[in-house]
């Protein structure tokens, strides 16, 4: 120990120090050069070949749409076969697909999703699906239920389950959308509490969907979990479903809680004023 304090007290340590911090820090901005222009140049590299695959998937949807060319023609192309193979292709196509289907209708719509389903980029949506990664699930979701994948919907109700809150959000709102009212009807058992945030969200859907049947939504209101329930009351409130009256007196005689029941109640008295 008196040998390290003499050194220390001798301040022959501090030039050899001084010199090795310049160094390391040197080093350290050299390497964060590197790396930053390195990152840039793969940004770069990236963005002109994004260019290149949209122009290029542009075109072939464009004859897949208007000129009715099947992707079984499509794979005859060698070109077009190399391209397919390449995982960044085919996720680009898959987005361009989405965009597209969404602002189509009719026939057009369903030469976009024939393809999807025969190119097999049905196959990447679903396993997009079984990601660990919340995001990548809820990229899946999304795709399966732009295009109606009605296969996918026991897998997105499992989802729905998910503690992650975008997630269960994202596959409610996938499931009204692919089989409408039916949905709701596996919230009825829903193990955890669907907050305020969730509930707005799952009401969005219902009038964005513009769901005409309101068969089961009172089957909401029989569940143990009581914050289903008020979702039930909350859709009824908002879709006007004067017709549910009788299920919202027989709650209100019978609620879990004071809340529920004053809650029961003001509906009651809302949709009747509304008659």
């Amino acid at each position: 120990m008196m040998k390290v304090w003499e050194i220390y007290k001798s301040g022959s340590w501090v030039e050899p120090f001084l010199i090795l911090s310049i160094l390391l820090f040197l080093l350290t901005a050299v390497v964060l050069y590197l790396l930053i222009i390195k990152s840039r140049s793969s940004n770069i590299k990236r963005d002109r070949i994004l260019t290149e695959y949209n122009t290029t998937i542009e075109k072939l949807l464009s004859a897949v749409v208007f000129q009715d060319i099947l992707f079984s023609e499509l794979i005859g192309d060698e070109n077009f076969r190399r391209l397919f193979k390449n995982a960044f292709f085919r996720a680009v196509m898959t987005e361009a697909i989405m965009n597209l289907h969404k602002n189509y209708e009719g026939i057009y719509a369903e030469k976009l999703a024939q393809f999807y389903n025969d190119s097999g980029l049905i196959q990447d949506s679903f396993k997009k699906l079984k990601s660990r990664n919340w995001e990548i699930k809820c990229k899946g979701i999304t795709e399966l239920a732009e295009i109606n994948c009605v296969e996918a919907f026991e897998k997105i109700i499992q989802a729905s389950k998910a503690r992650n809150k975008v997630l269960k959000i994202t596959a409610i709102n996938a499931s009204i959308k692919l089989v409408g009212i039916k949905s709701l009807i596996y919230l009825i058992s829903h193990p955890y509490p669907i907050d305020d945030w969730t509930q707005i969200n799952i009401i969005d859907a219902f009038k964005k969907h513009d769901i005409g049947d309101s068969q089961g939504v009172e089957l909401l209101l029989e569940s143990q979990n009581t914050t289903v329930i008020s979702l039930g009351l909350k859709l009824i409130k908002e879709l006007k479903l004067t017709q549910k009256i009788p299920y919202l007196t027989k709650l209100a005689g019978n609620a879990p809680n004071t809340l529920i029941k004053y809650e029961a109640q003001n509906v009651i008295q809302l949709l009747t004023v509304t008659v």
